[in-house]
């Protein structure tokens, strides 16, 4: 399965959630806003807030992590692009961030600038039909992007793989930490951090950059 099909698929999917839902959490495909807005704490735990910041956001769906830093972040300034794959989601996020000039959207796989940092928000969590190794491939070519479209460091989220005895749905991706940890350390040569203990089964990597540590 090549890497635009997957794209594709993963476009289609989204786009039937937003013409669904609309600019909701579950319009991304999450069950609330409150457990969105968790996520979003863990991934920006990565970024260095205390001065002014670039930050791509990939898989942005509607632009709820600008919101998200509005209200948490009021004041400090960021200068924030999220990118989707899915046409429909950046025409919402474009609708509802028209008027900020901190804040724009692109449609498509490319990361089109490097920015200090880059965060993506289960975006690896539904691998639809395909098997683990072609989005094993998806994952791989998503983290070498986001490595190079960042200075300072990125950050990324998982599920955790399911206990003996337990029964998921298969159209969920559930990889052991270690294997993109791993990754990130050996092929991205990247400093990594793995939260998780928050309250979901699923943890986060915070990836720092030798760049970050000068």
């Amino acid at each position: 399965m090549s890497l635009d099909a997957i794209h594709e698929d993963i476009a289609r999917y989204y786009t039937r959630k937003i013409e669904s839902h609309g600019p909701t959490p579950q319009g991304v495909d999450w069950a609330s806003e409150p457990t969105q807005a968790l996520r979003f704490v863990q991934l920006l735990k990565v970024c260095d807030l205390s001065s002014p910041l670039s930050l791509n956001d990939i898989g942005c769906g509607y632009g709820a992590l600008r919101g998200f830093l509005d209200q948490r972040f009021a004041g400090r300034p960021v200068d924030y692009l999220g990118t989707d794959l899915s046409e429909a989601m950046v025409s919402q996020a474009r609708a509802l961030w028209s008027d900020r000039r901190d804040a724009r959207f692109e449609c498509g796989p490319d990361i089109p600038r490097v920015a200090d940092y880059c965060v993506a928000s289960g975006i690896f969590n539904v691998k639809l039909h395909h098997i683990d190794p072609d989005w094993d491939s998806f994952v791989a070519a998503t983290l070498k992007a986001m490595r190079a479209a960042s200075r300072r460091g990125f950050a990324v989220n998982f599920l955790f793989p399911l206990e003996p005895g337990m029964r998921g749905a298969p159209e969920l991706y559930r990889p052991a930490p270690r294997q993109w940890q791993s990754h990130c350390e050996s092929a991205l040569d990247a400093k990594v951090q793995v939260i998780a203990g928050y309250g979901m089964r699923e943890y986060t990597l915070l990836a720092t950059t030798a760049a970050a540590a000068d």
